[in-house]
C-alpha cells in the first residue's frame, strides 16, 4: 500500500521560506499524481497544488510564491513542495497525497481531495506575522 510520508515544516515569520519535502513508494508511482493539500484550524482541507507526468497546477493562493518538484525513481517519488515568501494565512497542516490516476493532475479539472486514495500523516507548518 502507497504511504506517504512527510517531512520538513516548521515556523518561520512572515516573509521567510520553508521546504516540505514527501516519500511515497509503490512500484508503479511514476504514474501516479502526487499533491498537497494543507488544513487551517477551523477551515476545510484546501489544495495548494500537484505534479505528475507533464503537468504541475498551483492553486491560485500560492502561485508564484510555491514551486512543487518531483524526482521518481524505479518504485520511488520524492515530492518537494518550496515554499517562499510565507504569509501567516500559509499555516496550516500541510498533507501529502497520492494517487493513481495520473491525469487527476491537470490544468483543465480541479484538484480534489477524492483523486487521491493515498494521504500522509501531515506536517505543520506556522508562520507568525
Amino acid at each position: 500500500q502507497v504511504r506517504p510520508v512527510e517531512s520538513g515544516g516548521g515556523s518561520v515569520q512572515a516573509g521567510g521560506s520553508l521546504s516540505l519535502s514527501c516519500t511515497a513508494i509503490e512500484s508503479a508511482i511514476d504514474g501516479y499524481s502526487m499533491a498537497w493539500f494543507r488544513q487551517a484550524p477551523g477551515k476545510e482541507r484546501e489544495a495548494v497544488g500537484c505534479i505528475a507526468t507533464g503537468s504541475i497546477v498551483y492553486d491560485d493562493s500560492v502561485k508564484g510564491r510555491f514551486k512543487l518538484s518531483r524526482v521518481d525513481v524505479v518504485g520511488r517519488s520524492t515530492l518537494r513542495l518550496q515554499m517562499n515568501n510565507l504569509e501567516p494565512d500559509d499555516t496550516a497542516m500541510y498533507y501529502c497525497a497520492a494517487g493513481p490516476i495520473g491525469g487527476a493532475c491537470s490544468t483543465s479539472r480541479p484538484l480534489t481531495e477524492s483523486d487521491y486514495e493515498y494521504w500522509g500523516q501531515g506536517t505543520q507548518v506556522t508562520v507568525s506575522s
